[in-house]
């Protein structure tokens, strides 16, 4: 072979390895569970926050008071375990609405313990909020039918079920 043929077969040998790579990844981002869950959870939230604008609070910021709400008094262990949250991540989140005001954190009886309260200005948050939630909700909701809605909640308690054995 000579050297411009012994380069093309080499080119040719690299773009089928590359395209053989590339097909093997659009697999993975068409199949990947956590991928496409991910991606469906920006589209919603992005999707819930346009309609939850005029209540100035964010979808995960919403979601963290009503957490706030169901939960009660709660150590930022518990709260973190309820919304399978990384107890740091959660500890950063609380803080921003403690500065807000929309929460109170509060040592508890062990002094490395810290609780979280829901305070009336965050329960007056959520009531300002709740009923474009309902819209958002409601959207959503209405666009996936009922039967469909209903099954992918089952399916996204059970995957979370699941992935925290």
């Amino acid at each position: 072979l000579t050297t411009p043929q012994y380069v093309y077969i080499l080119s040719f040998m690299q773009d089928q390895s590359d395209q053989a790579f590339k097909d093997q990844c659009a697999l993975v981002a068409k199949s990947c569970l956590s991928a496409n869950l991910r991606r469906t959870t920006r589209a919603i939230t992005q999707f819930y926050a346009k309609i939850m604008e005029p209540s100035g609070l964010e979808p995960t910021q919403f979601t963290l008071l009503v957490a706030c709400a169901v939960v009660g008094p709660a150590p930022i262990t518990v709260l973190a375990d309820a919304l399978v949250m990384d107890r740091t991540t959660l500890t950063r989140n609380v803080k921003l609405l403690a500065k807000q005001g929309l929460v109170q954190i509060e040592e508890g009886d062990d002094h490395r313990v810290r609780v979280v309260e829901l305070s009336k200005r965050g329960r007056t948050a959520i009531e300002k909020a709740l009923p474009l939630w309902e819209d958002a909700q409601a959207r959503l909701l209405e666009g996936l039918g009922k039967e469909r809605s209903d099954n992918l909640l089952k399916d996204l308690y059970a995957a979370v079920k699941f992935a925290r054995l």
